[in-house]
């Protein structure tokens, strides 16, 4: 996710299904939120004062660890307020646009003809110390990346071996202007997208091996990766986050002032350098760690959080904080799926042979109930849209196939598919092949006669409807005859654990894993999470086809090869769909700023340096 990090004890649920219905409420549609009571921003207000501190909730279970800007994929968790203090070379746009202009270190990047080459113009910029952000900045920071790599592949949550930073090549022609060089073209919408992950770091003053040391020539491989080590010990010790002078120097509107381990929550000062817009009125920004969605709630209902979302299991009570004087404004996040992952290393009861059969996966598609979780108020209460496309929702690159369901629900056919193909289907002795063999109507290859189909789901905690549809999913699932267990986890252990592409030991601890959402670049391949091989390819899916497809999306300059990306993999079933829930972002009233920068909040990024008070706090 764009694409998601590194995955994530022990809470068996006992499931009934009466217990099930009960808990997401899929019997009944009452309680219904009016989603025109969210879908507005308020403009910008012309009152205006100075000062002030903004309390940002956290994600539960998703606190940061991690500091260098470049975190291995061993770091887990996120890493802490590293957009807001150092910048990327370009930043994310919610507003339709490749990259936000006005927030970015560089112009548009110019790439020739033959797509080898892109000349970058980097803006007036300079750090916090007052020396200028420099095209040296970035090869510094693109030399680091690619010591790290060398070094070992898990050292860059989105590496891919053979793909970016692989076969490019960073030069600075003069202060202002970079060069890279690539052995083989990329697509330029693809290639800004990775350009968003190169977060610049200061090459005068982190070129350095040791506290104290000399400044070394970082172009020298060898030095480069003697900096990369110091630098990513050094972020090891989160006890000296707000006091380490490395971590002072920063490019974006904020420097780190407080961190405190035992949470993950923050605080952010202003950085009087910083020549982006905004004019960084805000006296602090504090980013809290909260352990629940009712946590978060009850924060706002004490009126001590400045910004937050809500969860989807809250949505009726939007009026009651619109009372309370907060704005409340939802939307699904762009470029968003939320998927099921499928594992297809997960060896226990032979669930890679059952998984690996197509007609297996359409089955459990047709299990979904996406219309009904929606209407749902265990689950969505109407604030979530169907999806089924690695595209994501209102998509420039749409599937063949637009928004229709691939697969929509229909027990009906899942019983069918499964029947069809050498089982029989029994909801009180279970699912079983009666039929094994490799001919179109039998199980399919490396099923034996009298399998069943089991398997283990891990359930992120948060948000709350995560683990309400995977009850309902478990419930449907159980008129088939099959048996599905759920394992409820924290984000950071998932994220940190259940991961074939950098956890391949736990491959048989997991059989499904929902964690939430995939959220992509506004150029949205699948690139790393599907193709083999990919850093983020969590589940070991292998497809020749998806291969091929992914490589043109990446690669070509077909403008329409992405959509047939998004169409084949949303066929085969890398992962399964739910629904696409809105995320609710709530503010108080007495926030204000350019109503852009409150809908960036849909996709996690912030920009409180455009934000003031409308009265004195």
């Amino acid at each position: 996710m764009s694409q998601v990090p590194r995955r994530r004890g022990r809470l068996l649920l006992a499931l009934a299904t009466a217990g099930v219905l009960a808990l997401t409420g899929c019997t009944g549609t009452s309680s219904q939120v009016d989603t025109a009571s969210y879908d507005k921003i308020p403009e910008a207000s012309s009152s205006h004062v100075d000062g002030g501190v903004v309390t940002i909730a956290l994600t539960p279970g998703l606190t940061p660890n991690y500091i260098y800007p470049f975190p291995p994929a061993e770091a887990g968790g996120t890493v802490i307020g590293y957009d807001l203090m150092w910048r990327a070379l370009y930043r994310t746009s919610l507003e339709g646009e490749p990259f936000d202009e006005a927030t970015s270190l560089a112009e548009a990047p110019v790439v020739s003809d033959d797509g080898h080459t892109a000349t970058i113009t980097l803006k007036d910029y300079t750090w916090s110390n007052g020396k200028p952000v420099t095209a040296d900045d970035v090869v510094f920071s693109f030399d680091l990346l690619k010591a790290a790599i060398a070094d070992s592949p898990a050292n860059w949550s989105f590496y891919t071996p053979g793909q970016f930073p692989d076969g490019v090549t960073a030069t600075a022609a003069d202060a202002r202007t970079l060069t890279l060089t690539f052995e083989t073209p990329y697509n330029p919408s693809y290639l800004v997208s990775l350009l968003q992950l190169l977060y610049v770091m200061p090459s005068a003053d982190w070129s350095i091996a040791e506290t104290g040391g000399p400044v070394l020539d970082f172009r020298d491989p060898a030095n480069a990766t003697a900096i990369y080590h110091y630098l990513t010990a050094q972020s090891s010790d989160q006890s000296t986050f707000a006091t380490n002078p490395l971590w002072q120097v920063v490019n974006g509107p904020y420097r780190l002032s407080a961190f405190e381990p035992t949470t993950g929550s923050f605080s952010l000062t202003p950085n009087e350098e910083y020549a982006g817009p905004g004019d960084s009125t805000i006296e602090r920004v504090d980013f809290k760690a909260f352990t629940s969605a009712a946590a978060i709630y009850n924060q706002y209902e004490a009126g001590t959080l400045t910004v937050g979302r809500l969860d989807a299991s809250y949505a009726s009570k939007i009026d009651d904080l619109k009372k309370k004087g907060y704005n409340v404004y939802g939307a699904p996040s762009p470029a968003r799926f939320d998927g099921l992952v499928l594992n297809f290393a997960n060896t226990v009861d032979n669930f890679d042979k059952v998984i690996a059969q197509l007609y297996i996966r359409q089955a459990l598609q047709h299990s979904i109930d996406q219309a009904g979780y929606i209407k749902s108020r265990g689950i969505h209460s109407g604030t979530a849209t169907e999806n089924y496309s690695t595209g994501g929702l209102n998509s420039a690159y749409p599937p063949e196939f637009g928004d229709e369901a691939t697969y929509p629900f229909d027990p009906k056919a899942a019983e069918k598919l499964l029947t069809d193909h050498g089982w029989k289907v029994d909801a009180e002795k279970g699912a079983t092949c009666v039929k094994p063999g490799t001919g179109d109507d039998e199980c399919g290859e490396g099923i034996p006669e009298g399998q069943k189909i089991t398997f283990t789901i891990a359930s992120a905690n948060e948000p709350a409807y995560v683990g309400a549809r995977d009850l309902a999913f478990v419930s449907q699932l159980k008129k088939l005859g099959i048996e599905a267990k759920i394992v409820t986890k924290s984000l950071n252990y998932m994220y940190e654990n259940y991961g074939n592409s950098y956890a391949p030991d736990n491959a048989d601890e997991w059989a499904m894993q929902d964690f939430g959402a995939f959220v992509q670049t506004a150029y949205p391949t699948s690139n790393n999470a599907f193709n083999t091989g990919g850093s983020f390819n969590l589940g070991s899916y292998s497809n020749p086809e998806a291969d091929a497809l992914i490589e043109a999306s990446t690669f070509g300059s077909d403008p329409t090869a992405l959509s047939a990306e998004v169409t084949m993999l949303s066929k085969d079933l890398p992962v399964l769909f739910f629904p696409t829930p809105d995320n609710l972002i709530v503010w108080k009233d007495t926030l204000s700023g350019p109503p852009s920068t409150f809908r960036s909040l849909l996709k996690f990024v912030y920009s409180p340096e455009q934000w003031y008070f409308t009265e004195k706090q």
